[in-house]
């Protein structure tokens, strides 16, 4: 293997929906020749990523440690978000503060308010709101700057929009809500990646809040919504109709789609495929929703 056939074996990886178990062997096995052979944070932080994606956070851990002894600033994110939320065991919230902050100085957005989210919380620190508020706030004028889907603007939208809706401004809330949904759905195009899915559905949740939810207009993302209780739905795709139903055992909500059980509606959502395509994936290409009366 050369540093271009590994470059384009990443590159390659990056273009599939749903890569197979071989797919993905051989994209982890060029990431490691680019990171052994050049040395670059950049490829050590991948695989860290890579692995916090599969939910293998000691490995995940492992590569954003030996990453940050180059003093790489998304390493001290990535560890941020590992000691945070106790990826590996307890959340420490003083290494996270002190990992956040270390990235927020060199400029890190994401790191600006996650330290904003611990004084919100108390985490570490002493509970501050306002302080919260004041950061939040300050980071929208370099959230609307923002143009890639994978820039941190519906993360900061989704704040800002709950401090609105609790400051009675509940039109720029909507507005905020409506902008940072787009935004993500194409970024879940792209990544369908748990951790975007989880601000999808606190996104969702948190919009029918303060609107109400019209049949007419549903979309994919509206089935974290619909399905909380019993209910089907009907969609089309490829002009082709599909069914997905909802039920409630003992309290836990399953999903049922193309014969197949799902536990949860966050399980459905990110595992569901058609033709081996992930439905959250393809969600612009699903249409005609309609809610199944009996």
């Amino acid at each position: 293997m050369t540093i271009k056939d590994a470059l384009d074996i990443v590159r390659d990886y990056y273009n599939l929906d749903n890569p197979s178990e071989k797919e993905e062997f051989i994209y982890v096995e060029a990431v490691k020749y680019l990171m052994e052979e050049t040395k670059d944070p950049q490829y050590i932080m991948e695989l860290g990523g890579y692995y916090y994606g599969k939910k293998d956070y000691e490995l995940a851990l492992k590569y954003y440690e030996y990453a940050a002894e180059f003093d790489y600033e998304p390493a001290y994110e990535g560890l941020g978000y590992i000691w945070y939320y106790g990826r590996t065991g307890a959340p420490d919230y003083e290494k996270a503060f002190t990992y956040y902050s270390k990235a927020a100085q060199k400029g890190n957005v994401v790191c600006k308010y996650k330290v904003a989210d611990m004084y919100k919380n108390g985490y570490y620190v002493e509970k501050d709101y306002d302080k919260y508020k004041e950061i939040i706030k300050s980071l929208y004028m370099a959230a609307k700057r923002m143009k890639n889907v994978f820039d941190p603007i519906p993360e900061i939208y989704t704040r800002l929009a709950k401090i609105w809706a609790y400051e009675g401004k509940k039109e720029e809330a909507i507005e905020l809500y409506i902008e940072a949904r787009d935004i993500l759905a194409m970024r879940i195009r792209f990544n369908p990646f748990f951790g975007n899915l989880s601000i999808m559905k606190w996104l969702i949740n948190d919009l029918y809040k303060l609107i109400s939810f019209e049949e007419d207009d549903m979309e994919y993302f509206d089935l974290y919504y619909v399905l909380k209780k019993p209910t089907k739905v009907r969609f089309k795709y490829n002009s082709k109709n599909y069914e997905v139903e909802s039920v409630i055992e003992d309290g836990k909500c399953e999903v049922r789609f193309q014969e197949k059980w799902y536990r949860s509606i966050d399980d459905f959502i990110i595992k569901a495929c058609i033709d081996q395509e992930k439905l959250c994936v393809i969600a612009d290409s699903l249409y005609m929703f309609e809610i199944i009366k009996d």
